[in-house]
């Protein structure tokens, strides 16, 4: 179980990290938190329904990391679409984007949390794991040292893992220019003196991470 993930009797998976584990996944997932963005949160003394029915950006944003947690819905690199064909698809994705932006950033904030949350939870004994650790919003992503434990999700939890892990490697493998042709092969010979190296086996690693819940989750 030691560094990778199983499933548990009835539902959910259980996984055991140790300290440098715990502590390089929680930093991932705090960075990812930064990336994001903060939420939607209603302005105290403003109508929650303003949260709620607010509109989101129309233009992809020019980080590429972010770019690639929030693509366009059409066209997009690789596809070769005439001039008005990729009018189209880009007015198209505008639209999408206007409406579903705001909820998937949303969602994709909440996974994050729930990795800070599971991870802070082991180093307070007795506090429950996901979703009940810990308070509300950014101090979540400043807590305590985490400690070493095994770690119990639920499987709703275990889906919130499993897109914050999806997430953390997109990010990862932007940065490093990793093409979804790429098997990554000439990463992973990169000398140790090389400053990607510390990139590229935290991307193989959450990829570990990642393949293993999958297989916990399949029926």
């Amino acid at each position: 179980m030691a560094g990778h993930f199983e499933p548990l009797p009835g539902g959910g998976a259980v996984v055991a990290l140790d300290d440098v584990e715990i502590s390089i996944l929680r930093s991932l997932a705090v960075q990812l938190l930064e990336l994001i963005g903060p939420g939607t949160e209603p302005v105290e003394g403003h109508d929650p329904l303003d949260a709620l029915f607010a509109e989101g950006p129309t233009k992809p944003p020019a980080d590429p990391a972010l770019a690639r947690l929030f693509p366009d819905a059409y066209g997009g690199p690789g596809r070769k679409l005439g001039a008005d064909e990729e009018a189209t698809a880009q007015a198209a994705s505008a639209e999408f984007r206007r409406y579903t932006e705001n909820d998937l950033r949303a969602r994709k904030r909440e996974d994050a949390l729930a990795v800070v949350r599971g991870l802070d939870a082991l180093a307070r004994p007795g506090s429950g794991t996901g979703a009940e650790a810990g308070a509300e919003g950014e101090s979540e992503a400043e807590g305590a040292e985490a400690g070493t434990g095994v770690l119990e999700l639920s499987p709703e939890q275990s889906r919130q893992w499993l897109g914050a892990l999806n997430d953390l490697r997109l990010a990862i493998g932007t940065r490093l220019e990793v093409t979804d042709e790429d098997d990554g092969g000439e990463l992973l010979r990169l000398p140790d003196s090389d400053p990607r190296k510390p990139m590229v086996m935290a991307y193989f690693w959450l990829g570990g991470l990642q393949e293993t819940l999958v297989e916990t989750l399949m029926p």
